[in-house]
């Protein structure tokens, strides 16, 4: 077996659970990943290892990820989004949580860098601190206060909005 053949196999899931957290999608997050390592496979001689290389593929992947959204609209699936388990009771409620979840991802793009990665790899790769922290080469502890403030960002940014409607 390769060294590539070893990244592949070590990092396909994270990178794939990564893609599928921001776009929500099971077959774009399987072909974004695809992507991904053929690019990172003719680029690998140029990695530096200067931070670890799921970081170094994750950042590949978000901009697979990015390209692939250019000029893009999602249409809504009315069929999927009914057949979505959901713990509200009512219609009214999971629309509700569907925009919530709207507002959020929007909300998202106005945090700045390291609190957005951070934040996307606890909340759509479901790292946990400790593991974040050694992605930057920074601590458990950097990674839990770098997700917090990123939190309370992205709440602040929400509450804007809701003040200016």
């Amino acid at each position: 077996m390769t060294e590539f053949e070893r990244v592949y196999r070590a990092y396909f899931d994270d990178v794939y659970r990564y893609i599928l957290g921001l776009s929500g999608d099971a077959q774009a997050a399987e072909e974004i990943t695809s992507e991904t390592f053929f690019r990172a496979m003719r680029a690998i001689d140029r990695f530096r290892g200067d931070c670890d290389i799921r970081v170094w593929l994750c950042q590949i992947a978000k901009r697979c990820y990015y390209t692939s959204c250019k000029g893009k609209t999602v249409p809504m699936d009315e069929e999927k989004l009914a057949q979505c388990p959901s713990r509200e009771h009512t219609p009214e409620e999971r629309c509700m949580r569907l925009e919530e979840a709207a507002q959020i991802r929007a909300a998202l793009h106005h945090v700045p860098e390291p609190y957005r990665e951070v934040f996307m790899w606890r909340v759509f790769a479901e790292l946990r601190f400790k593991q974040i922290g050694e992605l930057f080469g920074k601590s458990e502890n950097w990674a839990c206060v770098t997700y917090h403030r990123a939190r309370r960002m992205i709440q602040s940014r929400l509450e804007e909005s809701a003040d200016e409607q």
